[in-house]
């Protein structure tokens, strides 16, 4: 707790109207939003690399992004750091009964479902009597890939799902059937929608198949960087515009086995 309070007390020097940072005193709650995004997925990054040491420094890194927004927040009379670690120990505590209250759940479902209506419940007290969705609470700042999952777990959890995998592998291959027939119309705004309508259907593919799409997607892009560092690797300094498409193509088959192998 004690370093708590000296990021909090740094924080507000750096704000200091007279002798703070000039950087600092020019951000605000928009300006700060891509840093967060951005140390957010650094942190991911170094959970996926296992590198603990670097994961330390990153969770640091995303903490002072939430110590920059209390104190914008609090210079400004709407809350503090201590709200903001209050409303979240709050929340945990009405959330998990089963820990903190004796309430016993006969099932996973049970407790998720219980986890869900609280967060409809809250939304309600916070919204008073304004109509609401199914789909409310999901942020518009997500990633596509991410807002597509949390659409369709939304959607789910009010009945409107498939109950297998088998017919959302039918709508993947009716997607691309749909998009091949748009690329030979002369139409990219069609084009673009059948893209998107393909992806939409792959995240919920994804879903049936108990696998996270970002996660998934971002494995895939290691994968790729790997195998294209070790052509550009095999290849010297040899430019790859300046190869044949078959020695690039045999290189990337090299590149999968001899990685593949290595894992």
């Amino acid at each position: 707790m004690r370093q708590t309070a000296r990021l909090i007390e740094i924080m507000a020097r750096l704000r200091h109207p007279e002798d703070g940072c000039p950087w600092d005193l020019r951000q605000d709650f928009g300006s700060l939003v891509p840093f967060t995004l951005e140390e957010a997925y650094e942190v991911a990054d170094a959970v996926e690399r296992r590198d603990f040491i670097d994961l330390q420094e990153e969770l640091g890194d995303l903490l002072l992004q939430v110590a920059f927004y209390a104190r914008l927040a609090e210079e400004q009379g709407l809350f503090d750091f201590e709200g903001v670690a209050g409303g979240i120990c709050d929340k945990l505590v009405r959330r998990h009964p089963h820990v903190f209250e004796g309430m016993v759940f006969g099932t996973d479902a049970e407790r998720q479902s219980f986890w869900e209506n609280s967060k409809v419940e809250e939304k309600k007290e916070r919204s008073g009597d304004l109509p609401h969705s199914a789909l409310d609470g999901i942020a518009a700042s997500l990633p596509a890939l991410m807002q597509a999952e949390k659409l369709q777990k939304k959607a789910a959890r009010a009945s409107f799902d498939w109950t297998d995998p088998e017919p959302v592998f039918a709508k993947v291959e009716e997607e691309l059937r749909e998009l091949r027939a748009a690329y030979g119309s002369d139409q990219p705004a069609r084009v673009a929608e059948e893209v998107g309508d393909l992806l939409f259907s792959v995240v919920n593919l994804a879903r049936h198949l108990a696998v996270d799409p970002e996660m998934a997607l971002r494995a895939s892009n290691r994968k790729f960087t790997d195998r294209f560092r070790y052509m550009e690797r095999r290849l010297g300094a040899r430019a790859m515009t300046e190869c044949e498409p078959e020695m690039l193509d045999t290189l990337w088959e090299e590149a999968k086995r001899i990685l593949s192998a290595q894992r």
